[in-house]
């Protein structure tokens, strides 16, 4: 915002100036020294054009970049935003899969450990089969495996 209106007043300044006469001598060593006032004669005088600065053109130009900073900060945002929500969202998932993946383990070392398993249908217990049991056994390896495979 600084450098902005910094410009803005040198822009004005140049304005108000008022273009006068421009000489070009040469110092000592030859080189070239322009001023308003020659020290020296033979001084060459040069053609200097100049123009007042459009001030309203100025102040629309300025509005003009605000307006465009203003909409790129949006962007800029709205894009770390977006990015904060990812972030936050893996997170979450990564967390909850880890927690899927405990429960499941757990789940396959209880059937593991289990001699002998029951359905409770009815308010009966009904005790499974070893083929039952084995069956049980794997699709709880195969929902283990799911969970707790590396994304």
């Amino acid at each position: 915002m600084k450098p902005t209106l910094i410009v803005a007043a040198l822009l004005l300044a140049l304005g108000v100036a008022q273009a006068s006469d421009v000489f070009m001598t040469k110092d000592a060593q030859g080189r070239p020294v322009y001023t308003d006032r020659p020290d020296t004669l033979p001084a060459q005088r040069l053609d200097v054009k100049s123009a007042t600065t459009d001030t309203v053109e100025v102040q629309r130009r300025n509005a003009e970049q605000q307006k465009q900073l203003a909409e790129a900060s949006k962007a800029s945002d709205a894009a770390a935003k977006t990015e904060k929500e990812n972030k936050t969202s893996v997170v979450a998932m990564n967390a909850d899969r880890a927690k899927h993946c405990q429960e499941t383990r757990d789940h396959y070392l209880q059937l593991m450990n289990a001699q002998r398993l029951y359905e409770d249908t009815d308010g009966e217990r009904r005790y499974l089969t070893d083929a039952e049991l084995d069956t049980a056994r794997e699709d709880a390896k195969k929902v283990m495996d799911e969970f707790c495979a590396e994304p």
